[in-house]
């Protein structure tokens, strides 16, 4: 038996083609963490207990520290379609369970703005496959944020462009509604920055187990196989501490810290084709120490995994390590000369600095060997 096979929750069940394509596949570079195997252990084992059931994960962790990767792997491990949906201070109990559009006749529609008369053709032809949002951020461009935003103004514009008509209504389901009603894993990021309460409420009730959401046209109860995955920052500007309600509906929680040195290495490896284990040490120290130090002096950026792929991928195509560690790390923690003071001090202070320095003459010394 693979290691996909144990993990199906749902195996008799039939997704459609379109649903296939929303499972994640892990690419040859994605190495399976502690995390991964623990969540789907503890999901397998749960899965027909009842109120015991696990089925509301939340993880926690600094950007860069893998939390939509580990929410993707779980969709590829459990053979459930992801979907996501990115939280912002403004949103409403629309953006939780979608809104109810008027059918503009084709007379008003042809008095529209070109660009209004795309969206709202996109929204008419669709089938119902994507939620509102989705088709917006498509036909626009835009961010989620921005396109909940350009759907309220919408919704205006077309009851004004309907007034005195005898008007058919259509409801465009939310992203969380459709995963909610269709039974697929649902990545919900940053949660912590919405502001109205009743949207938190609105969340809350969704999470229960046994849990509905009531929609203009009907109440829907959550599928057997609705997995919410919330992910969040920790410390982060504008994002409150996670509402007490929500957190009490998770089953498992993660803390997402950077991974032990040789994962480091194993994923940069793997992730950017160089396998100089000598040189990914020492960066992947660097790294460590890095986000140590920022964590003691309260210096608000990350030294993170994204930040370790990009620096050893810049290594990798020949840039100088110790120039690329400013563009590629320290820059992204801060820019304050008085913080990368200190930063560059606590490197000096363990030799990583100097260490640096002599597998980059190591590299280039090789490199003239081999010409």
């Amino acid at each position: 038996m693979n290691m996909e096979e144990q993990f199906i929750l749902s195996p008799a069940r039939q997704l459609t083609d379109a649903e296939k394509e929303l499972i994640w596949r892990r690419p040859p570079s994605h190495k399976a963490s502690e995390e991964e195997l623990r969540i789907c252990r503890e999901i397998k084992r749960n899965w027909n207990r009842g109120e015991m059931k696990i089925a509301n994960i939340l993880l926690e962790g600094d950007a860069g520290s893998g939390k939509t990767q580990l929410a993707k792997a779980l969709s590829a491990r459990l053979g459930l379609p992801y979907t996501k949906v990115t939280c912002f201070a403004d949103m409403d109990k629309t953006d939780i369970i979608g809104a109810i559009l008027p059918v503009v006749s084709r007379e008003s529609l042809e008095k529209m703005e070109p660009e209004e008369q795309k969206i709202l053709k996109a929204l008419y032809e669709s089938d119902g496959f994507q939620s509102a949002a989705e088709i917006l951020m498509d036909v626009l461009g835009v961010s989620q944020e921005q396109a909940a935003l350009r759907m309220k103004k919408l919704l205006k514009l077309a009851a004004e462009n309907t007034e005195g008509e005898a008007v058919e209504y259509r409801f465009y389901p939310s992203e969380i509604v459709r995963a909610y009603q269709k039974g697929y894993i649902l990545e919900i990021q940053e949660p912590t920055v919405i502001r109205d309460a009743a949207v938190l409420m609105a969340l809350n009730s969704a999470l229960e187990l046994d849990g509905s959401i009531n929609l203009p046209t009907e109440i829907i109860r959550r599928h057997p196989d609705f997995i919410a995955v919330i992910t969040t920052n920790r410390n982060y500007a504008g994002c409150r501490p996670l509402n007490e309600a929500l957190r009490d509906r998770i089953q498992h929680t993660e803390k997402m810290d950077l991974p032990p040195k040789e994962v480091m290495m194993e994923r940069a490896a793997a992730k950017t084709g160089y396998r100089n284990r000598e040189v990914l040490d020492v960066l992947a120290e660097i790294i460590i120490v890095l986000d140590k130090t920022a964590r003691a002096n309260a210096i608000k950026g990350v030294a993170g995994m994204r930040s370790f792929f990009y620096w050893a991928d810049a290594v990798a195509a020949g840039a100088s390590a110790r120039e690329s560690l400013y563009h590629k790390v320290i820059y992204k923690i801060t820019t304050d000369s008085e913080e990368i003071r200190l930063l560059e001090e606590a490197l000096t202070s363990q030799g990583l600095l100097a260490s640096l320095e002599e597998v980059e003459l190591e590299v280039k010394k090789n490199e003239m060997l081999k010409q």
